[in-house]
């Protein structure tokens, strides 16, 4: 079988809004008990973001709806000709945060792109790798020649689960918090991190030749659900064996009287987890794919915030695969963590910059905490 290359030839992003500083998180999420919350300023020392988007007014209204925004990225990246629209015949959507149970999230994307043709759709469930695994599908289908033009997106809106209405706050100690930074990561700790956005990738089987492509030179991922339980989640709850109770299983008043809709984290397994397991495994994948660590001008770690960025570092240098910080881009600071987002928004970030010449490796990774689930991507400029 003659297989194509892939290239990723265009990025487009959208954000909702105008950025939120840290000082007006609160006017737009709302104080919980009438009180401002006593563990933001820890959280957000920590994290080391600065602004982040909303698709929500202050009051709480929505301006935007998860599928539009993938829609308005996806009218960026086609802006110079908007009638190319009607050459994808892929549309791969990742994200933690579909508008609705059903119908999926990329068919309620394409319901945006009327103009568009009958075209296969696919919605890759899960948290941070959704956006990776929709990125895989699209590059296997064009690998395979099943596609030409492959439109690929990753997309949160989580901001108004965050509201103070919709939000039980855990009370827990100042002094706690000082001590032990990882006890921020309760449920408290997302409000001040999760940000809204779309991003998106065209991806063809031929380079462009009015200006840089990507080559897409492999994506690999990994789950590690058969050593650990579940460390994120959301539409149930943990019990104490460590299984999840679905959201199915609880009446409805229960449903509010234990905050079952709302994202939680296991922080001692965050903790012992998130960076070991993934970064020794990309240790495995350098050596199988005779990659060098000097081969990598830029490495775009997908982190949730600052706080891990020293131990993934550490991690690097412990597998002997140490890429220097300067070497490192990332946007957390500037936009927040757009979970399945935020690693097509770093990457059209760092395509549009003008910071990019023919040869340079990408290496894209992707961890995600709610089953402990990896994806890391190398891409050559062309």
């Amino acid at each position: 079988m003659n297989l194509s290359e892939v290239y990723i030839t265009r990025t487009a992003s959208f954000y909702p809004n105008d950025p939120v500083s840290n000082d007006e998180m609160e006017e737009y999420l709302g104080v919980i008990n009438e009180q401002a919350s006593k563990s933001r300023r820890i959280v957000l020392r920590n994290n080391g973001i600065k602004s982040r988007h909303y698709a929500i007014q202050k009051d709480g209204t929505p301006t935007h709806t998860n599928a539009e925004m993938v829609a308005l990225a996806i009218r960026n990246l086609f802006s110079a000709d908007p009638s190319e629209l009607k050459a994808v015949d892929l549309l791969s959507c990742g994200t933690s945060s579909p508008d609705q149970m059903m119908p999926s999230h990329a068919v309620m994307v394409h319901g945006w792109l009327p103009e568009s043709n009958n075209i296969e759709v696919v919605s890759p469930s899960g948290v941070c790798c959704s956006g990776m695994h929709a990125f895989k599908y699209a590059y296997m289908s064009v690998r395979l020649g099943q596609a030409k033009k492959a439109v690929t997106s990753g997309s949160e809106r989580l901001s108004r689960l965050l509201r103070s209405d919709q939000f039980e706050l855990e009370v827990q100690k100042m002094g706690e918090l000082e001590a032990n930074p990882y006890l921020a990561f309760e449920k408290d700790f997302l409000r001040w991190m999760l940000s809204d956005g779309a991003a998106t990738f065209l991806l063809e089987n031929k380079k462009r030749e009015d200006g840089l492509s990507m080559r897409v030179e492999w994506i690999e991922g990994f789950s590690f659900a058969n050593e650990a339980e579940a460390c994120m989640y959301m539409a149930s709850d943990k019990l104490p064996d460590g299984t999840l109770k679905s959201y199915m299983d609880y009446a409805p008043k229960e449903l509010i009287d234990h905050s079952i809709l709302s994202i939680k984290q296991d922080v001692k397994l965050l903790g012992e987890n998130i960076v070991k397991l993934g970064f020794k495994k990309l240790k495995l994948v350098f050596d199988e794919k005779n990659l060098k660590a000097d081969e990598v001008t830029y490495f775009l770690p997908h982190m949730s915030s600052h706080f891990f960025e020293d131990k993934i570092y550490d991690a690097l240098v412990e597998y002997q695969i140490e890429i220097p910080k300067e070497r490192w881009f990332t946007n957390l600071s500037t936009k927040g963590n757009v979970g399945a987002g935020s690693i097509y928004l770093m990457l059209d970030e760092l395509y549009t910059s003008g910071r990019l010449k023919a040869g340079d490796k990408i290496l894209l990774a992707v961890p995600e905490s709610s089953r402990f689930s990896y994806v890391f991507s190398l891409l050559t400029v062309c």
